[in-house]
């Protein structure tokens, strides 16, 4: 008898542990979503979650890529699909950017380096955010992948600048510039969950901490946490999250204009990209400044400028889609932050392993063999 069941199945190992045994079966990124739902305390679970007011943009981004349907074209040999890319000067392996999302390590404790390890061994471009809780250094010492800096345009512009020059000497040769954030949204999940950057403690926080007790384990066990880059700024030097939190809400700049990107370009020798861009118009205005990438408004930008789509993601077919629709790459964000949610860098090499390979079979089942070779016409709208 156990020769016949040999002969038709395999035996698998057990796994003792019920949320590895969840992380194993994960299929998608919903699933490492929901794993990160039960692990992460309620408020930090809705920070990496949640949006702005109604989250309208947020459900937006992931349902503009369910409004496109797949043209496949079938009977081409697809036995070798090539995922590859050149975006701003670099050799990618696939259509991929990971891109800047601030206070990381309130997901785990190895936050931003995490991300920075596996986009480097798959040779993918980091964007760092001005409010990550490692520095510049520090994750420039940890990557061989493309390094690009996220900025806001801030009212104290010596210390931007003194960070866009910290950031040159680390090698990182792209920065991206935030646009939409003259003044920050209202999140009101976190509203009406009482949570705040930093998180306020109180008999909640406390009892939602004791619920969790792999996040919280995870917590106190590693040094206090921090907006890294600008440590000894605020108005008492201490440099904790505490203290500087006010004062970068401060820094935010609703008379940012079109010339503090001239402001930037003389204070930036490498790569400029915005990030925020959400109008033909504006588009258009970017490039004609001296913009090297903005977000997707291909027919009006002509095969010059580089577009990255950025934000919606879930699925390999979506980066399909969006190339498809004009868009050079794609960005990953609250995708990576789902994984390092669900289980740290293991979590956030799972997330990328999934859209890489749903990216490779959308090609394969659409006939297409290279990226160059995902044209508008396999696309089209439904109804």
């Amino acid at each position: 008898m156990l020769r016949t069941l040999r002969s038709v199945a395999r035996f698998a190992r057990p796994v003792l542990s019920p949320r590895r045994r969840r992380f194993l079966r994960a299929a998608n990124i919903g699933d490492l979503r929901e794993i990160a739902r039960r692990r992460l305390p309620g408020g930090i679970f809705d920070y990496i979650d949640g949006g702005a007011e109604d989250e309208t943009s947020l459900r937006g981004n992931t349902a503009a890529f369910a409004g496109y349907g797949f043209r496949p074209r079938v009977m081409r040999d697809v036995s070798h699909v090539d995922t590859s890319v050149e975006l701003l000067g670099h050799r990618l392996g696939s259509p991929l950017v990971f891109s800047p999302t601030g206070f990381t390590r309130i997901a785990h404790s190895q936050g931003e380096l995490a991300v920075a390890r596996v986009a480097g061994a798959h040779g993918l471009p980091y964007a760092l955010s001005t409010l990550s809780t490692r520095s510049i250094e520090e994750v420039a010492a940890v990557t061989t992948g493309p390094k690009w800096f996220q900025v806001y345009v801030w009212r104290d512009r010596g210390m931007v600048r003194d960070m866009l020059r910290r950031a040159a000497a680390c090698g990182y040769d792209t920065i991206m510039i935030t646009v939409d954030t003259a003044v920050l949204g209202r999140r009101e999940r976190d509203v009406r969950r009482g949570f705040t950057l930093p998180p306020k403690l109180g008999p909640g926080t406390l009892v939602d901490g004791l619920r969790h007790p792999a996040w919280t384990w995870d917590f106190v066990r590693h040094e206090p946490i921090t907006f890294a880059n600008v440590a000894g700024s605020g108005p008492d030097g201490s440099g904790t999250a505490v203290t500087l939190s006010d004062f970068i809400s401060e820094q935010f700049d609703p008379a940012l204009s079109w010339d503090d990107l001239d402001w930037f370009r003389s204070e930036w020798q490498g790569k400029v990209l915005l990030k925020g861009v959400q109008t033909v118009e504006d588009a258009v205005t970017a490039v004609q400044r001296g913009a090297d990438g903005v977000r997707p408004v291909r027919e009006a930008l002509g095969p010059g400028a580089t577009v990255i789509c950025d934000g919606g993601v879930r699925r390999g077919g979506d980066i399909v889609k969006a190339i498809a629709l004009g868009a050079d790459a794609c960005t990953m964000g609250r995708t990576y932050l789902y994984g390092l949610g669900a289980a740290g860098e293991a979590g956030v090499e799972r997330a990328h392993a999934m859209l890489t390979d749903e990216l490779r079979r959308a090609m394969q089942l659409c006939g297409v063999r290279t990226v160059a070779e995902i044209t508008p016409d396999l696309v089209e709208a439904l109804r």
